[in-house]
Order: C-alpha cells, then sequence, then structure tokens
C-alpha cells in the first residue's frame, strides 16, 4: 500500500513537472508570436502606435482610453525609480562572453536599448510574459474546477495560449496577456472559493485592462452555484464596485488626457462589413503570412466548436456564456475597431472550456475504441 502511494505521488510530480514546462514553453512561444507582431507599439518598429507607445503609456500622456490600462507600466515605473542609478548603468553597460553588450541581445527594440527607457522596458516585458504563463496555468485550473479531466483541461489551455497571436489582429498591447490571465483567474476562483477572495484579483485586472468591469456580472452564475441568491448578488455587487472605483481613479487621474473614455468604431464596423473582402487581408503571425482573425475558416472552426461543445458545459458556465455574450457583442459592435478578435476578450474563457469539452469527447472516444479493439 505504501509502495502504491509513494508511486502515485512521484506520478502526480512528475505531470506537475512535465505541465509546468509545457505552460512555459507555450506561453513563450505565444508571447513571441504577439511581440514579434506588436512589440510595445513603440517608435522604431513596424507596429509603431504614438497614442499608445510604450514610453506614452509609461509616461501617462497617452491618449485615453489606452492610458487607463496603466497596471504594467506603474508598476515598472516603480520598481524603476528604486533602483539605484550606479545599478542601473551597470546592468546598461553589461557585456555578454562574446562582447556584445547584454542590452542589444535580450530585446529587439530601439526604445529596450534606450538609457531612458530600457529597465523599464525590461520590467515590463519580464511581467508581460509572466502573465502569459500565468494565463496557461489559471485557464487550466477553470478547466479542472469546470468538472473536465486534467488532460482535456491541459490541451485546452496550450490551444487557447497558441492562439492567441492569432486573436491579436489588427492589433495587440502588452496589457492582453494579464487581461487573459484575470479573466481565467476570475472564473476558476469563482467555482472555488468565496466571492470576498476575487476582490484584490479584480482591483487588479481593473487596473491593467477596464473590460473586468464588464466581465464581473458574468461570474454571479458561478458564484450563486457556492452561495445563496443574496450572497452572490452582494459579491458580484461588492466586485463591480471594486472595479468601479479602480476605474473611477485612473479616469480621474487622467482626465485631461486627449481622447475620451470610450472610442466609437460603430461606423467603421459598417464600412468593413459592406466589403466582405477584408475578411481575405492577411497578416504575418509566428512568421507566416496567413489570413486575419476574421476569415471565414477561423469563423467555422468557432461556430463548430460551440456547436459540438455546447451541450457538455455546466448549466452555470452556459449561463456565464450567455451574459458575456449579450455584454460583449454589442460593446465590440459599437466600440471596438472591425476585425479585432482580441476585443470579444470576455468570451475567451467560454472558447476555452468549449474546447476543453471537444477534447474530453475526443479523448474518451479514442479511449473506448481502444478498448473495443481485439488484443
Amino acid at each position: 500500500m505504501k509502495t502504491m502511494s509513494s508511486t502515485h505521488t512521484v506520478s502526480k510530480l512528475y505531470y506537475r513537472l512535465c505541465c509546468c514546462v509545457l505552460f512555459f514553453v507555450a506561453a513563450a512561444a505565444s508571447f513571441n508570436g504577439y511581440y514579434d507582431k506588436w512589440h510595445f507599439r513603440e517608435a522604431g518598429t513596424t507596429a509603431s502606435m504614438p497614442g499608445a507607445s510604450f514610453d506614452a503609456m509609461a509616461e501617462g500622456t497617452a491618449r485615453r482610453p489606452f492610458v487607463y490600462r496603466q497596471m504594467l507600466p506603474m508598476v515598472a515605473t516603480w520598481i524603476a525609480v528604486r533602483v539605484p542609478e550606479q545599478a542601473q548603468d551597470r546592468l546598461y553597460a553589461t557585456r555578454l562572453y562574446s562582447g556584445r553588450l547584454f542590452r542589444d541581445d535580450l530585446i529587439d527594440s530601439p526604445m529596450a536599448r534606450d538609457r531612458t527607457w530600457f529597465l523599464r522596458y525590461w520590467i515590463v516585458y519580464a511581467m508581460a510574459f509572466l502573465f502569459a504563463w500565468i494565463a496557461v496555468f489559471a485557464m487550466y485550473l477553470a478547466g479542472k474546477a469546470t468538472g473536465y479531466p486534467p488532460a482535456a483541461a491541459a490541451l485546452a489551455a496550450i490551444a487557447m495560449i497558441l492562439l492567441i497571436p492569432y486573436f491579436l489582429t489588427r492589433g495587440g498591447f502588452f496589457f492582453d496577456y494579464p487581461e487573459l490571465a484575470f479573466l481565467a483567474l476570475g472564473v476558476w476562483m469563482a467555482l472555488k472559493f468565496d466571492w470576498w477572495w476575487i476582490i484584490p484579483v479584480a482591483a487588479l485586472a481593473a487596473w491593467n485592462k477596464e473590460s473586468f468591469l464588464l466581465f464581473i456580472p458574468a461570474l454571479y452564475p458561478l458564484l450563486r452555484q457556492r452561495s445563496s441568491r443574496a450572497s452572490a448578488l452582494a459579491g458580484t455587487a461588492v466586485l463591480g464596485s471594486t472595479c468601479a472605483v479602480v476605474y473611477f481613479l485612473l479616469r480621474l487621474r487622467f482626465q485631461h488626457n486627449l481622447g475620451g473614455p470610450v472610442e466609437i468604431h460603430l461606423m467603421d464596423q459598417v464600412q468593413y462589413l459592406l466589403h466582405p473582402l477584408n475578411i481575405l487581408l492577411g497578416e504575418r503571425t509566428y512568421g507566416v503570412i496567413v489570413l486575419q482573425g476574421f476569415n471565414p475558416l477561423v469563423v467555422t472552426l468557432i461556430v463548430w466548436t460551440a456547436w459540438r461543445g455546447w451541450h457538455s458545459l455546466p448549466g452555470a458556465m452556459q449561463r456565464h456564456a450567455q451574459i458575456a455574450a449579450f455584454i460583449n457583442f454589442p460593446l465590440y459592435l459599437v466600440c471596438c475597431v472591425p476585425g479585432e478578435l482580441r476585443d470579444l476578450s470576455l468570451l475567451y474563457v467560454t472558447l476555452l472550456l468549449l474546447m476543453a469539452a471537444n477534447l474530453t469527447e475526443w479523448i474518451g472516444g479514442q479511449a473506448k475504441a481502444a478498448s473495443r479493439e481485439p488484443a
């Protein structure tokens, strides 16, 4: 009995270590796919966007609403100002064994090699990747908490993180990976913990991007599973209020910046839809030119995945998805740039779980087929 127990413990440790490594590799590939396309929108790159560039975000001069996404820039600045200038000078002048400067080989960006910005840039780069890695773990935990087998949950999490660079079509930013991580963490915690444990996550998520405020109502069906109606409603209200306070403080802090609290793109959406050939536009992702996110193949696969997996989602998760869709689709049509799949982010976790449902059915079907084969 003791031998079987120790063997089981060793097996669990092995699989957890393998997952950790696989999640790291998948997160690294995904982050590289994003960074190669968009960098941090700084000058000197093909993805430059002056109104939301890294330096403008770090200085707090970016246009609204982009400037509200301040978690990583503010943390990076807070750390950088506390690192002594001498230490920064030594780091900036560090050379590799080949004699090349460390800053020249680390990150491919002119701003990463600028003495004024390099430390903050490196910090944001490291944190953005760390959140990509955290997002894979969070999605895996959300899949398991929903009831899917660990293997299906892990494969779905890996598939989802690898798809993110394709969803970051026509635009991508360093706050997109933290957003995914917080969305998945919110669902997992709503399924496993009492609602007050989510408060700090909600505050950080709203600091990163205001979209988490819109995600709160979709957590209600999940909170309701663990508590009474009154408690779930109270939790939803408190979490929403937490996000609203953070968002209000950010709006107050940057009220004089150019732009506005939201952008309106309804007419752009109409023009985009009136020209069907827009779905055939190309974009380089993972170094290969492919069709942009909204194309017939992607839409067909997403619809087919939803159709096959919907019946397998628990009732609470179906209601979660319905609320998220009810909020996200109208906002996408009115406020978002046409063709940007990233703006349907409130449905990321739903897609993750639909993939986990399909993978569970596939793995189970393969196991049954193998058991029926003659020895």
